[in-house]
Protein backbone atom coordinates (compact mmCIF):
# COMPACT_ATOMS: atom_id res chain seq x y z
CA UNK A 1 0.00 0.00 0.00
CA UNK A 2 1.31 3.15 -0.63
CA UNK A 3 1.59 6.45 1.00
CA UNK A 4 -1.69 8.21 2.26
CA UNK A 5 -3.26 11.89 0.51
CA UNK A 6 -2.80 14.88 2.14
CA UNK A 7 -4.52 17.31 2.02
CA UNK A 8 -3.70 20.55 3.46
CA UNK A 9 -6.22 22.43 5.15
CA UNK A 10 -5.65 25.90 5.66
CA UNK A 11 -7.01 27.93 8.83
CA UNK A 12 -5.68 30.28 10.74
CA UNK A 13 -4.81 28.40 14.19
CA UNK A 14 -6.05 25.53 15.41
CA UNK A 15 -7.49 26.64 18.76
CA UNK A 16 -10.76 25.14 19.59
CA UNK A 17 -13.29 27.06 17.49
CA UNK A 18 -16.18 25.51 15.98
CA UNK A 19 -14.49 25.05 12.35
CA UNK A 20 -11.26 23.57 14.18
CA UNK A 21 -13.58 21.34 16.71
CA UNK A 22 -14.91 19.83 13.63
CA UNK A 23 -11.32 19.48 11.49
CA UNK A 24 -10.38 17.57 14.14
CA UNK A 25 -13.40 15.22 14.76
CA UNK A 26 -12.85 14.56 11.55
CA UNK A 27 -9.22 13.85 11.17
CA UNK A 28 -9.51 11.63 14.34
CA UNK A 29 -12.25 9.71 12.74
CA UNK A 30 -10.70 9.07 9.35
CA UNK A 31 -8.24 6.49 8.18
CA UNK A 32 -5.63 7.88 8.30
CA UNK A 33 -3.33 5.04 6.39
CA UNK A 34 -5.68 6.22 3.21
CA UNK A 35 -5.94 10.23 4.25
CA UNK A 36 -3.67 12.41 6.45
CA UNK A 37 -4.31 15.83 7.22
CA UNK A 38 -1.75 18.56 7.17
CA UNK A 39 -1.98 22.65 8.18
CA UNK A 40 -1.24 26.03 6.72
CA UNK A 41 -1.86 28.43 9.47
CA UNK A 42 -0.73 31.80 10.92
CA UNK A 43 -0.24 31.51 14.67
CA UNK A 44 -0.11 28.05 17.34
CA UNK A 45 -2.80 26.30 18.54
CA UNK A 46 -4.25 24.11 21.38
CA UNK A 47 -4.48 21.10 19.05
CA UNK A 48 -1.10 21.07 17.49
CA UNK A 49 0.44 18.33 19.41
CA UNK A 50 -2.27 16.19 18.51
CA UNK A 51 -2.25 16.95 15.24
CA UNK A 52 1.90 16.13 15.36
CA UNK A 53 1.06 13.34 17.22
CA UNK A 54 -1.12 11.79 14.34
CA UNK A 55 1.15 12.44 11.75
CA UNK A 56 0.00 15.98 10.50
CA UNK A 57 2.65 18.32 9.45
CA UNK A 58 1.78 22.06 10.43
CA UNK A 59 3.27 24.97 8.19
CA UNK A 60 3.41 28.58 9.46
CA UNK A 61 3.01 32.12 7.63
CA UNK A 62 2.04 35.31 9.04
CA UNK A 63 -1.68 36.40 8.99
CA UNK A 64 -2.97 39.48 6.90
CA UNK A 65 -3.49 41.36 10.12
CA UNK A 66 0.06 41.37 10.67
CA UNK A 67 1.60 42.06 7.80
CA UNK A 68 -0.37 43.67 5.48
CA UNK A 69 -2.46 42.66 2.54
CA UNK A 70 0.57 42.40 0.25
CA UNK A 71 3.25 40.77 2.20
CA UNK A 72 0.71 37.80 2.89
CA UNK A 73 -0.38 37.05 -0.67
CA UNK A 74 3.95 37.14 -1.30
CA UNK A 75 3.93 34.73 1.66
CA UNK A 76 1.30 32.96 0.58
CA UNK A 77 2.42 32.25 -3.24
CA UNK A 78 5.54 31.59 -1.90
CA UNK A 79 4.41 28.85 0.31
CA UNK A 80 2.25 27.33 -2.68
CA UNK A 81 4.83 27.50 -4.76
CA UNK A 82 7.29 25.30 -2.62
CA UNK A 83 4.39 22.95 -1.87
CA UNK A 84 2.90 21.75 -5.38
CA UNK A 85 2.63 18.14 -4.11
CA UNK A 86 -0.69 18.59 -2.44
CA UNK A 87 -3.40 17.64 -4.71
CA UNK A 88 -6.02 18.85 -2.15
CA UNK A 89 -6.29 22.35 -0.18
CA UNK A 90 -9.57 22.66 2.05
CA UNK A 91 -9.61 25.98 3.46
CA UNK A 92 -11.79 26.92 6.15
CA UNK A 93 -11.25 31.36 6.33
CA UNK A 94 -14.73 32.09 4.98
CA UNK A 95 -14.09 35.02 2.55
CA UNK A 96 -10.52 35.20 2.92
CA UNK A 97 -10.35 32.09 1.05
CA UNK A 98 -10.71 33.83 -1.98
CA UNK A 99 -6.83 34.85 -1.88
CA UNK A 100 -5.70 31.52 -0.34
CA UNK A 101 -7.01 29.60 -3.25
CA UNK A 102 -6.23 32.04 -5.97
CA UNK A 103 -2.55 31.69 -4.76
CA UNK A 104 -3.32 27.43 -5.01
CA UNK A 105 -4.77 27.87 -8.74
CA UNK A 106 -1.93 30.13 -9.71
CA UNK A 107 0.57 26.80 -8.30
CA UNK A 108 -1.52 24.38 -10.13
CA UNK A 109 -2.48 22.62 -6.99
CA UNK A 110 -5.67 20.67 -8.06
CA UNK A 111 -8.46 20.68 -6.16
CA UNK A 112 -9.41 23.79 -4.16
CA UNK A 113 -11.94 23.49 -1.73
CA UNK A 114 -13.56 26.54 -0.19
CA UNK A 115 -15.65 25.79 2.97
CA UNK A 116 -18.26 28.06 5.01
CA UNK A 117 -18.59 27.57 8.18
CA UNK A 118 -20.78 31.26 9.04
CA UNK A 119 -23.23 33.84 7.90
CA UNK A 120 -21.58 36.75 8.09
CA UNK A 121 -18.12 38.37 8.46
CA UNK A 122 -16.52 39.27 11.81
CA UNK A 123 -14.82 42.81 12.15
CA UNK A 124 -15.22 46.16 12.22
CA UNK A 125 -16.35 48.14 8.40
CA UNK A 126 -12.95 48.31 6.95
CA UNK A 127 -12.25 44.96 8.12
CA UNK A 128 -15.53 43.66 6.29
CA UNK A 129 -15.19 45.62 3.68
CA UNK A 130 -11.86 43.74 2.77
CA UNK A 131 -13.10 40.07 3.35
CA UNK A 132 -15.99 41.34 0.97
CA UNK A 133 -13.67 42.00 -1.97
CA UNK A 134 -11.40 39.07 -1.43
CA UNK A 135 -14.75 36.95 -1.08
CA UNK A 136 -15.25 37.62 -4.77
CA UNK A 137 -12.09 35.66 -5.34
CA UNK A 138 -13.60 32.23 -4.23
CA UNK A 139 -16.09 31.26 -6.83
CA UNK A 140 -13.14 31.61 -9.91
CA UNK A 141 -10.41 29.81 -7.96
CA UNK A 142 -12.41 27.13 -6.02
CA UNK A 143 -13.22 23.13 -7.77
CA UNK A 144 -15.33 22.37 -4.50
CA UNK A 145 -18.10 24.29 -2.49
CA UNK A 146 -18.52 22.95 1.04
CA UNK A 147 -20.62 24.43 4.05
CA UNK A 148 -22.01 23.14 7.47
CA UNK A 149 -25.53 24.74 6.84
CA UNK A 150 -27.78 25.87 3.36
CA UNK A 151 -27.26 29.46 5.21
CA UNK A 152 -23.87 29.15 5.42
CA UNK A 153 -23.86 28.26 1.72
CA UNK A 154 -25.54 31.11 0.36
CA UNK A 155 -23.75 33.73 2.58
CA UNK A 156 -20.87 32.68 1.15
CA UNK A 157 -21.22 31.03 -2.61
CA UNK A 158 -24.01 33.08 -3.46
CA UNK A 159 -25.61 32.09 -7.19
CA UNK A 160 -23.08 28.75 -6.74
CA UNK A 161 -24.97 27.74 -3.17
CA UNK A 162 -27.06 25.36 -4.93
CA UNK A 163 -23.31 23.21 -5.94
CA UNK A 164 -22.55 23.08 -2.32
CA UNK A 165 -22.00 19.89 -0.33
CA UNK A 166 -23.36 20.47 2.98
CA UNK A 167 -21.02 18.51 5.04
CA UNK A 168 -22.87 18.20 8.50
CA UNK A 169 -20.38 19.17 11.64
CA UNK A 170 -20.83 15.23 13.38
CA UNK A 171 -19.74 14.90 16.58
CA UNK A 172 -18.58 11.84 18.56
CA UNK A 173 -21.84 10.92 20.07
CA UNK A 174 -20.86 8.35 22.83
CA UNK A 175 -18.49 11.53 24.13
CA UNK A 176 -21.34 13.68 24.59
CA UNK A 177 -24.38 11.31 25.43
CA UNK A 178 -26.25 11.90 28.77
CA UNK A 179 -24.54 10.40 32.01
CA UNK A 180 -26.33 11.07 35.71
CA UNK A 181 -22.71 9.63 37.47
CA UNK A 182 -20.60 12.33 35.24
CA UNK A 183 -23.34 14.66 36.12
CA UNK A 184 -22.90 14.31 39.59
CA UNK A 185 -19.08 14.59 39.58
CA UNK A 186 -19.27 17.38 37.41
CA UNK A 187 -21.32 19.91 40.11
CA UNK A 188 -19.31 18.44 42.48
CA UNK A 189 -16.05 19.70 40.85
CA UNK A 190 -17.97 22.88 40.58
CA UNK A 191 -19.23 23.28 43.86
CA UNK A 192 -23.00 22.90 42.44
CA UNK A 193 -25.25 21.62 44.57
CA UNK A 194 -28.85 19.65 43.71
CA UNK A 195 -30.81 22.92 43.84
CA UNK A 196 -29.28 24.38 41.74
CA UNK A 197 -30.59 25.54 38.35
CA UNK A 198 -27.68 25.46 36.07
CA UNK A 199 -27.32 27.41 32.62
CA UNK A 200 -24.42 27.02 30.25
CA UNK A 201 -22.66 28.50 27.19
CA UNK A 202 -19.90 27.69 25.25
CA UNK A 203 -18.27 29.94 22.98
CA UNK A 204 -15.02 32.58 22.25
CA UNK A 205 -16.12 35.91 23.66
CA UNK A 206 -16.61 38.06 20.61
CA UNK A 207 -19.32 40.07 19.65
CA UNK A 208 -21.03 37.90 17.29
CA UNK A 209 -21.98 35.15 20.71
CA UNK A 210 -23.66 38.12 22.33
CA UNK A 211 -22.71 37.52 25.87
CA UNK A 212 -23.73 41.15 26.97
CA UNK A 213 -27.17 40.44 26.68
CA UNK A 214 -26.81 36.58 27.95
CA UNK A 215 -25.35 38.48 31.15
CA UNK A 216 -28.85 41.10 31.42
CA UNK A 217 -30.65 37.43 30.40
CA UNK A 218 -29.52 35.72 33.67
CA UNK A 219 -29.68 38.91 35.70
CA UNK A 220 -33.56 39.10 34.75
CA UNK A 221 -33.85 34.89 35.63
CA UNK A 222 -31.93 35.41 38.62
CA UNK A 223 -34.43 37.88 40.46
CA UNK A 224 -37.26 35.42 40.43
CA UNK A 225 -34.47 32.37 40.67
CA UNK A 226 -31.93 32.51 43.35
CA UNK A 227 -30.49 29.46 42.71
CA UNK A 228 -29.68 29.89 39.29
CA UNK A 229 -26.19 29.62 38.23
CA UNK A 230 -24.23 30.47 34.57
CA UNK A 231 -21.52 28.30 33.51
CA UNK A 232 -19.29 30.40 31.15
CA UNK A 233 -17.04 28.36 28.53
CA UNK A 234 -14.23 30.10 26.64
CA UNK A 235 -12.20 33.09 25.98
CA UNK A 236 -11.58 36.37 23.76
CA UNK A 237 -11.52 40.22 23.37
CA UNK A 238 -14.56 40.82 25.14
CA UNK A 239 -13.90 38.59 28.59
CA UNK A 240 -12.25 41.38 30.80
CA UNK A 241 -15.49 43.50 29.71
CA UNK A 242 -18.06 40.73 30.39
CA UNK A 243 -16.31 40.00 33.78
CA UNK A 244 -16.31 43.84 34.22
CA UNK A 245 -19.72 43.49 33.34
CA UNK A 246 -20.95 40.73 35.85
CA UNK A 247 -18.56 43.02 39.01
CA UNK A 248 -20.89 45.25 38.48
CA UNK A 249 -24.49 43.53 38.43
CA UNK A 250 -22.91 41.66 41.62
CA UNK A 251 -23.11 38.38 40.24
CA UNK A 252 -19.99 37.50 40.46
CA UNK A 253 -20.73 34.44 42.73
CA UNK A 254 -23.23 33.12 40.27
CA UNK A 255 -21.35 33.48 37.15
CA UNK A 256 -18.40 31.09 36.66
CA UNK A 257 -15.52 31.93 33.89
CA UNK A 258 -14.19 28.45 33.23
CA UNK A 259 -12.09 29.10 30.65
CA UNK A 260 -11.31 27.11 27.45
CA UNK A 261 -11.95 23.71 28.19
CA UNK A 262 -11.11 20.25 26.83
CA UNK A 263 -13.68 18.51 28.81
CA UNK A 264 -16.97 20.32 26.93
CA UNK A 265 -18.79 17.01 27.17
CA UNK A 266 -17.91 16.36 30.52
CA UNK A 267 -19.37 19.87 31.62
CA UNK A 268 -22.49 19.57 29.29
CA UNK A 269 -23.86 16.92 31.22
CA UNK A 270 -23.92 19.31 34.59
CA UNK A 271 -26.12 21.72 33.07
CA UNK A 272 -29.60 22.20 33.31
CA UNK A 273 -30.13 25.08 29.80
CA UNK A 274 -28.27 25.50 27.25
CA UNK A 275 -28.35 29.15 26.22
CA UNK A 276 -27.36 30.33 23.11
CA UNK A 277 -28.04 34.32 22.27
CA UNK A 278 -26.12 34.26 18.67
CA UNK A 279 -26.42 37.34 16.65
CA UNK A 280 -25.26 35.07 13.71
CA UNK A 281 -23.41 31.74 13.12
CA UNK A 282 -23.46 28.82 10.50
CA UNK A 283 -24.30 26.01 12.35
CA UNK A 284 -22.15 25.67 15.65
CA UNK A 285 -20.80 22.57 16.29
CA UNK A 286 -21.55 23.48 20.34
CA UNK A 287 -25.19 23.23 19.39
CA UNK A 288 -24.85 20.18 18.17
CA UNK A 289 -22.89 18.73 21.41
CA UNK A 290 -25.49 20.14 23.74
CA UNK A 291 -28.27 18.09 21.93
CA UNK A 292 -26.11 14.65 21.81
CA UNK A 293 -26.01 15.31 25.96
CA UNK A 294 -29.78 15.97 26.33
CA UNK A 295 -30.34 19.48 26.59
CA UNK A 296 -32.63 21.82 26.85
CA UNK A 297 -31.40 24.91 23.86
CA UNK A 298 -32.79 28.47 24.28
CA UNK A 299 -31.02 29.53 20.79
CA UNK A 300 -31.19 32.89 19.14
CA UNK A 301 -33.55 33.18 15.81
CA UNK A 302 -30.43 34.03 14.03
CA UNK A 303 -28.95 30.59 13.77
CA UNK A 304 -29.96 28.52 11.08
CA UNK A 305 -32.96 26.53 11.89
CA UNK A 306 -31.00 23.18 10.46
CA UNK A 307 -29.75 23.27 13.89
CA UNK A 308 -32.46 21.68 15.14
CA UNK A 309 -32.25 18.13 15.50
CA UNK A 310 -35.51 17.42 15.58
CA UNK A 311 -35.34 16.18 18.84
CA UNK A 312 -37.74 18.67 21.04
CA UNK A 313 -34.93 20.19 22.53
CA UNK A 314 -34.43 23.00 20.53
CA UNK A 315 -36.55 26.17 21.43
CA UNK A 316 -35.69 29.48 18.75
CA UNK A 317 -36.31 33.06 21.19
CA UNK A 318 -36.12 36.82 19.01
CA UNK A 319 -32.96 38.30 20.96
CA UNK A 320 -35.21 41.51 20.21
CA UNK A 321 -37.22 40.25 23.40
CA UNK A 322 -34.94 40.09 26.12
CA UNK A 323 -37.69 39.18 29.17
CA UNK A 324 -38.81 36.31 26.66
CA UNK A 325 -35.68 34.80 27.45
CA UNK A 326 -36.18 34.66 31.74
CA UNK A 327 -39.70 33.60 31.21
CA UNK A 328 -38.57 30.87 29.02
CA UNK A 329 -36.14 29.94 31.47
CA UNK A 330 -38.22 30.21 34.60
CA UNK A 331 -40.90 28.05 32.62
CA UNK A 332 -38.14 25.04 32.00
CA UNK A 333 -37.41 25.61 35.70
CA UNK A 334 -40.18 24.81 37.16
CA UNK A 335 -40.76 21.82 34.93
CA UNK A 336 -39.62 17.89 35.17
CA UNK A 337 -37.51 17.79 32.52
CA UNK A 338 -35.72 14.10 32.86
CA UNK A 339 -32.29 13.95 31.02
CA UNK A 340 -31.95 11.03 28.17
CA UNK A 341 -30.11 9.43 25.56
CA UNK A 342 -31.14 10.36 22.21
CA UNK A 343 -28.50 7.65 20.02
CA UNK A 344 -31.04 6.97 17.74
CA UNK A 345 -32.46 10.27 16.41
CA UNK A 346 -28.89 11.66 16.52
CA UNK A 347 -27.44 9.26 14.12
CA UNK A 348 -30.55 9.08 12.14
CA UNK A 349 -30.17 13.33 11.49
CA UNK A 350 -26.33 12.15 9.94
CA UNK A 351 -24.56 14.23 12.98
CA UNK A 352 -22.60 11.11 14.00
CA UNK A 353 -18.97 11.64 13.32
CA UNK A 354 -18.07 8.64 12.06
CA UNK A 355 -20.77 9.27 9.29
CA UNK A 356 -18.97 12.57 8.39
CA UNK A 357 -16.25 11.01 7.99
CA UNK A 358 -16.46 8.44 6.01
CA UNK A 359 -18.24 10.83 3.52
CA UNK A 360 -15.00 13.20 3.79
CA UNK A 361 -12.44 10.70 3.00
CA UNK A 362 -14.51 9.52 0.12
CA UNK A 363 -14.95 12.52 -1.54
CA UNK A 364 -10.84 13.30 -1.05
CA UNK A 365 -9.71 9.88 -2.31
CA UNK A 366 -12.57 9.96 -5.25
CA UNK A 367 -11.42 13.29 -6.35
CA UNK A 368 -7.82 12.69 -6.13
CA UNK A 369 -8.55 9.82 -8.37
Amino acid sequence: MGSPLRVLHVVVNMNRGGAETLIMNLYRNIDRSKVQFDFLTCKPGVFDDEIRQMGGEIHRIPYVSEVGHFKYMRELDQFFSGHKDYKIVHSHMDKMSGIVLRSAKKAGLPIRISHSHNTQSEGGLPARTYKWMVGKLIIPNSTSFFACSNYAAKWLFDKKSGLTRILKNGIEYDKFSYSSDVREQVREELKLNQNNFVLGHVGRFAHQKNHSFLIDVFADFYKVNENAVLLLVGDGPLRKEIEKKVSGLHLDKKVKFLGVRSDINRILQGLDVFVFPSLHEGLPVSLIEAQGAGLPCFISDQVSPEVDLGMNLVEFVSINEKSLWADKLERLALSDTSRRSFREPFKAKGYDITATALEIEAFYLTVAG
